[in-house]
């Protein structure tokens, strides 16, 4: 999920890390009588060297985390005293799509382009491969009744995992044609399944681009097939990027258009399921429309499950730099969440977190750009962060208003 961001930031489909940056500490002074220089505080993710996040790091926290910034005093009440950022795991070519599942008590998450979701279980850290091959899976979640959701890139389809080790197509079409890539998925108390369907699945590394003369492979030089079981390669891009309802009955419904939100990537409901928020990204391969620009839509979700009222909630624009949204969740307070990929601007990428008024109130700067995040944890007051080849994790003063 995401593309290109603002302000001659890199996509983070080009990002291939952060080496470091920041300002040099102050020397001391040499004049004699003048005091030593005074420390300039425990290192952060902008510091020179840059702080080391695994558990060989040196002792970051003395109260709270120097890369958890409160923008606005309300966010106090968020930020868990003497929890520290951790890394808990690394080895991912692009880590996406983390939900936790509350009976297991494990956290799933996507690797998209090797193919495969891998599990960290809680009790001891272990991390395992939990499936592959994925689909080239992105988004996952966990519905209200424990059972695994996921949107395959490869195979331009939604799945659900069935309690019983069976696993059902939920939707691969609309009207007879072919879904482009379906990214983010959500679960609604009525049975129903809401997801995006970007086009970013249509290409090399996360998927499988369109056959020769689609919209991602226009001239017809690559061969989709590959490397891919034989039914892949055989598709091309027919329909806009929109956003979808999926009814209990099985009946598929646009409930969001490109020109409302183009290019659609996270989702996220609002505690009372009454606002529906939507991450708008950049262009992805073969996109002829007019691309996201990286910020956060929100929609009015009524009874009968029409939205209305659509509009910006926030551009994502801090100091100056595009924090381009991605995936999204919300608290039982109704804050929004939101990765952050923010290219090179070092000390940007990682979490912005915004009130329901749309006012941002606090951010949690990571060294590599954040695609996804969800709350875990048996509590659900543990903030996973999926961030280009790592997953991040920290304690919350709050909780997570989704089951996974």
């Amino acid at each position: 999920m995401s593309s290109n961001v603002g302000g001659g930031a890199l996509s983070r489909r080009a990002f291939t890390g952060i080496l470091g940056a920041g300002a040099a500490a102050a020397a001391s002074g040499a004049a004699l009588g003048q005091a030593p220089a005074q420390r300039q505080g425990p290192p952060t993710v902008i510091s020179n060297p840059p702080r080391d996040f695994s558990r060989r790091g040196a002792p970051t926290t003395y109260f709270s985390d120097p890369d958890i910034l409160t923008v606005d005093p309300s966010f106090d009440n968020l930020v868990q005293p003497n929890a520290a950022i951790q890394r808990i795991w690394t080895g991912a070519l692009w880590a996406e799509g983390p939900a936790w599942n509350a009976q297991g008590r494990y956290l799933v998450w996507s690797d998209i382009p090797n193919n495969r979701q891998l599990r960290w279980i809680e009790d001891d850290g272990r991390v395992s491969v939990f499936r592959a091959p994925s689909g080239n899976s992105n988004g996952n979640t966990f519905d209200y009744q424990g059972r695994q959701i996921s949107c395959e890139h490869l195979n331009r389809r939604v799945v659900r995992y069935e309690l019983d080790g069976s696993a059902t197509i939920l939707a691969d079409n609309y009207q007879g044609k072919r879904l482009n890539s379906p990214n983010d998925a959500v679960p609604h108390p009525d049975g129903s399944v809401w997801f995006t369907d970007p086009p970013y699945g249509g290409q090399l590394y996360e998927g499988a681009p369109d056959e020769a003369g689609g919209p991602s492979n226009a001239s017809g030089r690559i061969n989709p097939r590959l490397g891919q079981p034989p039914e892949i390669g055989r598709w091309r891009r027919e329909l806009p990027t929109n956003v979808y309802r999926l009814d209990p009955s099985g009946r598929l419904d646009v409930v969001i258009t490109e020109e409302q939100v183009p290019d659609p990537n996270g989702l996220a409901f609002s505690p009372d399921h009454k606002r529906l928020y939507v991450a708008s990204t950049g262009k992805g391969p073969g996109d002829r429309g007019p691309g996201g620009k990286g910020d956060i839509h929100v929609f009015d979700v009524g009874p009968d499950n029409k939205l209305s009222n659509g509009r910006r909630f926030t551009d994502c624009v801090v100091d100056g730099v595009n924090c381009n949204s991605d995936g999204l969740r919300c608290d039982v307070d109704g804050n929004v969440w939101s990765a952050s990929n923010a290219g090179r601007n070092v000390g940007y990428s990682g979490v912005t977190v915004w009130n329901p008024e749309g006012k941002l109130i606090g951010r949690i700067r990571l060294p590599e750009v954040c695609g996804n995040v969800c709350f875990g944890g048996p509590k659900r007051n543990r903030l996973f962060m999926a961030a280009s080849q790592s997953i991040y994790a920290v304690h919350v003063g709050t909780q997570g208003a989704s089951p996974g």
